[in-house]
């Protein structure tokens, strides 16, 4: 039921050039930009994340307990995109590997404004 996701920024220019480097071996893009407020990144046809500053002006902060788990073809893709996202600048949080079953494999990190992300295989 998922439309998208948002993870919030204090620093749009920051993030969207981290995001838009990190989703190239995914395919997606900046689909559209609203100048100084959000940059929407997917495919032509379907936005999945959006990076946005607060709309009640306030800082951006990581959610304690929230995480963004993006589904990915195979426990390689799963490595180079935790490495790509670590060479762009972001914490490693869990490095690649097996988590919790024989049938669950993932990598962990944060972005540069704390919001933890996971690439993942079922």
């Amino acid at each position: 039921m998922k439309g998208y996701v948002t993870v919030g920024t204090n620093n749009l220019i920051r993030s969207a050039t981290f995001y838009e480097a990190l989703f190239e071996e995914l395919g997606f893009s900046r689909q559209r930009e609203v100048p100084g407020r959000a940059v929407y990144f997917g495919t032509k046809d379907d936005v999945q994340l959006v990076v946005i500053t607060p709309a009640d002006g306030q800082p951006a902060t990581a959610g304690n307990g929230t995480m963004i788990a993006l589904k990915v073809d195979s426990q390689e893709q799963v490595q180079r995109l935790h490495a790509r996202a670590i060479d762009l600048g972001a914490m490693d949080d869990g490095a690649p590997g097996p988590r919790g079953s024989d049938t669950f494999y993932g990598a962990y990190f944060r972005d540069p404004d704390g919001n933890k992300i996971t690439f993942y295989l079922r």
